[in-house]
C-alpha cells in the first residue's frame, strides 16, 4: 500500500491520506502543521477555535505514532505555544527525546520577550530501538577573521577537526530570507534544517513522511540524501512547487561514501561514525593548534576557490 505513495506529493486531506499508511512503515515523520496563526495557506483556513485546533491536531499526530517504525523517530515543529499541547498528547503514544530550538529571529518589533525561535520535538517509539546517530557541525568562526569563537582554553589540540556535537539549539541555519532562494509559501523552511534530521535518524533508502508537505523542503532534503519520501498537501499549487523543486535536486550529497549536508560551498552536518571516510577529503592543519585560524574545508573547495581567485585577479579593471 505504500509503494502508490513513495517518492510522490499526493494531493489530499492528511487525516484521510494518513489512514491508508499501514502500521510501523515508516522511518521517519516530520510535520510542520498550520500554526492557527491566521496565516495565509492556499486550501486551509488557519484560524480554529483552540479546542478545534487540538483536536484535529491530536488525530494527525496519532497517525503519525502509528506509520512509524519501532526503530523510528518522530519530530513536529512549531511554536513553543502549541508544542506545550503536542508534548501532552505525544507523552502517552510515545518516548520524549528532544526539544530542538531553532534560532531563527525576525526583524526587530521593539518590544521584549521578542519570539526568536522555535522548536522541534523528536519523540521515538521505543527507547532501546530507536536508531539515532550523532552528528556534527563546523566549528563557529568570526565571519571576517574566521577565528574560532569558542576559547578551548589551550586545548585546542584535542578537539575534533570538523566540529563539535550538535546540540539541541541549533543557530548555525538561518532562516530562507532571500527573495530569490524562496517559495510563495508563509513557513518554508530550509532544506538543511530538514537534512540534520535525516542525517541524525535514518540511513539511505529509508523512509520519510511529511503530511503537511508545502513547498516540498522534506522531499527534497530526503531525495538529496539518498532517502524516501511521501509527501501530503491540501494545495495543488504547493504539490507543483515542491515538484520543480525536486526536479531541480539529485540523490548527490556525498563526500566520498558518506552522505552529508552540503550547502552554499560548505559540508553543514555530518555524521559522527562516517568521519574515519570523510576526514581524507578535508583539510586539515598537520598542528592542531592552528585550527584557531584555519578552516577545516574541503579539498575540492579550497582548489575551487583557490581557481576563482586566480580567475578573479585577471580581470581587467574596469
Amino acid at each position: 500500500m505504500i509503494d502508490i505513495y513513495l517518492n510522490k506529493i499526493t494531493v489530499g486531506d492528511c487525516l484521510n491520506l494518513l489512514r491508508k499508511i499501514p502500521d510501523e512503515s515508516v522511518d521517519m515523520t516530520f510535520a510542520d502543521p498550520p500554526f492557527n496563526l491566521k496565516k495565509n495557506y492556499k486550501n486551509y483556513h488557519d484560524s480554529l477555535e483552540v479546542e478545534e485546533y487540538l483536536k484535529w491536531c491530536d488525530e494527525w499526530i496519532t497517525e503519525m505514532v502509528r506509520i512509524t517504525k519501532p526503530t523510528g523517530s518522530i519530530f513536529i515543529h512549531n511554536i513553543p505555544k502549541w508544542l506545550t499541547y503536542y508534548c501532552q498528547i505525544l507523552n502517552q503514544k510515545a518516548q520524549f527525546k528532544h526539544w530542538i530550538s531553532w534560532y531563527a529571529p525576525t526583524a526587530p518589533m521593539g518590544k521584549s520577550l521578542q519570539p526568536a525561535h522555535y522548536g522541534t520535538l523528536f519523540y521515538v517509539k521505543d527507547i532501546k530501538k530507536a536508531k539515532i546517530y550523532p552528528i556534527r557541525m563546523p566549528h563557529e568562526r568570526e565571519r571576517k577573521s574566521t577565528y574560532l569563537k569558542k576559547d578551548y582554553g589551550g586545548k585546542k589540540d584535542q578537539i575534533h577537526p570538523f566540529g563539535p556535537l550538535v546540540p539541541d539549539v541549533w543557530n548555525d541555519i538561518h532562516r530562507v530570507k532571500h527573495g530569490k532562494y524562496r517559495d510563495d509559501h508563509p513557513c518554508q523552511l530550509p532544506v538543511p534544517l530538514i537534512e540534520r534530521l535525516v542525517l541524525m535518524t535514518t540511513d539511505e533508502g529509508d523512509v520519510v513522511l511529511d503530511p503537511f508537505m508545502g513547498s516540498g523542503t522534506t522531499a527534497v532534503a530526503s531525495k538529496k540524501l539518498g532517502r524516501n519520501y511521501i509527501g501530503f498537501d491540501l494545495s495543488e499549487h504547493y504539490k507543483k512547487i515542491g515538484e520543480n523543486n525536486l526536479s531541480q535536486v539529485e540523490s548527490d550529497s556525498k563526500v566520498g561514501n558518506s552522505w552529508v549536508s552540503y550547502h552554499l560551498g560548505e559540508v553543514r552536518t555530518i555524521r559522527n561514525k562516517d568521519w574515519e571516510d570523510l576526514k581524507d577529503h578535508f583539510n586539515i592543519p598537520i598542528n592542531m593548534k592552528e585550527i584557531d585560524f584555519t578552516k577545516v574545508a574541503l579539498k575540492s573547495d579550497i582548489k575551487k576557490y583557490r581557481q576563482k581567485r586566480i580567475s578573479t585577479n585577471h580581470l581587467p579593471n574596469r
